[in-house]
């Protein structure tokens, strides 16, 4: 309890002869275990555990859907049957129990304590109280992690969250803060500009890197190794290349994660709940009905309808990706809950259980949890967030790609005090007026001036979809080939070609559900 930060450790206690495993707060670092053989085996790769030679690599079916589904397999399953990430903030204490292991799992710290803790006693200052609360605050975060006996930098795209951890570290340093950032030959995807000016304003000493379609190509082999279980998020590959350019310079990198899931920075968070004020006015056939309208339009010719109309709205008005929003507004219009418009917006593959064979999906147990019913529909995303997107999908990303390359990323924003402290502040100090992480901004506003971080949220992603009708499409033709798929016996290829044939010809945009197979079949291929 004492602790600041992230760990994950194993403790042995000799007089007890007790194993105790420890996982840090808010899911920083990763903690697998299982029992294999008579023998009880722990690591923080899954690489060890395979390395054992009692260890059995039997696929979990459940867990190869929800991977399917979600892009990652929620904790605390695991891609493989009988073994476990250990949950974060919680304590797993192992006993000899004769020839079997007696284990008994508690929590040292629970994110629901948090969130109720900040309801039953909330912030009750001035705006401008919240700013200095919260400069102070992250202020002394940021300052702690920037202890080090090695050489010290950050990442930055140019965003909010990115741009406040630089300029924090550079209030407290009497140097130029090393930055990283990389850029894309895709406008769409290319935050480098951007982040060019935050370091110029700022005075960091900053490095950016240009990547070609080849390097991005080159890295695609390696990813089954580096993240040791199938995972799909697509935004892996930018994630390593400014890991990999950030350890050619430092050892330790500071990072903007935690943002969104603690200020409400996802575009849900804001749309989710106007969404579903508006949608449960109107019967539910009527809304079944303009869903499937909706959705036709967003398929036919990858939505080239919806795109023109977009094309012709006031700037202000205009979309990114209008096609594949529609897409995601149409599998929403007919929800019965808030809690089934989370499920349905985080949703990858719509009904991945039929493209598994074998496979059965019992959704995000978390949120289906008694205490999130108290919670208003953006506080319920925030918070179902923070205990499965940010742990499984967010900080895997980022410690596998930083850890690859030998790198040490550290997160301020994800202080367990930061994390208390945001969850004392009312909603309209994250949300107002449809401006996201207000706050956060509002305490950026000291440091760099608004017009340089003024921009739609882009995310920190690459094209795949075009790369998988272009210079993927071979390697994806063989992945997805249909004797292949049938012969590994994992997913029905009727399924899994109706949606590459659609996303190949331009039909619709599968890219993510796709990628979701592709990272399975290539991380499949590893494991021979």
């Amino acid at each position: 309890e004492r602790f600041v930060g992230m760990f994950a450790f194993a403790l042995w206690d000799r007089q007890t002869h007790a194993l105790h495993l420890v996982r840090d707060r808010l899911g920083i670092k990763p903690l697998y275990y299982g029992e294999a053989g008579g023998v009880f085996l722990f690591g923080s790769e899954l690489k060890a555990l395979r390395a054992h030679p009692a260890f059995r690599s039997e696929i979990d079916r459940e867990a190869l859907t929800q991977y399917l589904r979600y892009s990652y397999v929620p904790a605390p399953r695991t891609i493989y049957a009988g073994v476990c990430k250990l949950e974060p903030g919680h304590v797993l204490t192992v006993r000899r129990a004769g020839a079997e292991f007696a284990t008994e799992s508690r929590a040292f710290w629970r994110f629901r304590d948090v969130v109720e803790a900040g309801r039953a006693g909330p912030f009750a200052g001035s705006d401008d109280e919240a700013v200095a609360a919260l400069e102070a605050t992250l202020g002394e975060a940021v300052r702690m992690r920037m202890v080090a006996d090695v050489p010290l930098g950050a990442f930055l795209s140019g965003g909010v969250d990115s741009s406040l951890v630089v300029a924090l570290m550079q209030a407290h340093s009497d140097r130029p803060v090393k930055t990283f950032t990389i850029g894309f030959e895709d406008a769409r995807y290319d935050e480098s500009p951007h982040a060019r000016a935050v370091a110029e304003h700022l005075g960091t000493d900053h490095t950016e890197l240009r990547v070609s379609l080849d390097r991005v190509l080159d890295v695609i082999p390696r990813l089954p190794h580096h993240y040791d279980e199938p995972f799909g998020d697509s935004s892996q590959i930018p994630t390593y290349l400014v890991s990999a350019l950030a350890r050619q310079h430092v050892t330790v990198s500071l990072s903007g994660d935690g943002g969104d899931e603690l200020f409400g920075g996802y575009n849900r968070h804001l749309v989710g709940p106007r969404l579903w004020d508006a949608v449960r006015r109107w019967p539910r056939p009527l809304r079944r009905a303009g869903a499937g309208l909706l959705g036709r339009a967003a398929e036919a010719g990858e939505g080239r309808l919806i795109e023109a109309v977009n094309r012709r709205l006031p700037a202000r008005l205009r979309v990114r990706m209008p096609a594949e929003k529609a897409a995601k507004l149409a599998r929403v219009l007919d929800v019965g809950s808030p809690a089934e418009m989370y499920e349905r917006l985080v949703t990858i593959w719509p009904g991945a259980a039929a493209a598994v064979v074998g496979g059965r999906d019992s959704g995000q147990e978390k949120a289906r949890e008694p205490w999130l019913d108290a919670l208003g529909p953006a506080e319920r995303m925030m918070a179902l967030d923070a205990l499965t997107y940010l742990p499984d999908d967010i900080l895997t990303k980022v410690d596998r790609a930083s850890m690859a390359s030998s790198l040490e990323a550290r997160v301020p924003l994800l202080d367990h005090r930061v994390a208390a402290l945001a969850w004392r502040l009312p909603m309209h100090m994250k949300i107002r007026g449809g401006e996201q992480k207000w706050l956060l901004r509002r305490l950026l506003d000291r440091h760099v001036p608004r017009p340089l971080i003024e921009r739609p949220k882009m995310g920190f992603g690459i094209p795949i979809g075009a790369l998988l009708r272009g210079p993927l499409r071979a390697w994806a033709e063989g992945l997805l080939d249909p004797e292949r798929l049938r012969a590994d016996g994992f997913f029905h290829p009727e399924t899994v070609r109706e949606r590459w044939t659609a996303h190949r010809d331009g039909v619709r945009n599968w890219e993510h559900a796709l990628w979701n197979v592709l990272m399975f079949q290539t991380w499949l291929d590893a494991q021979r």
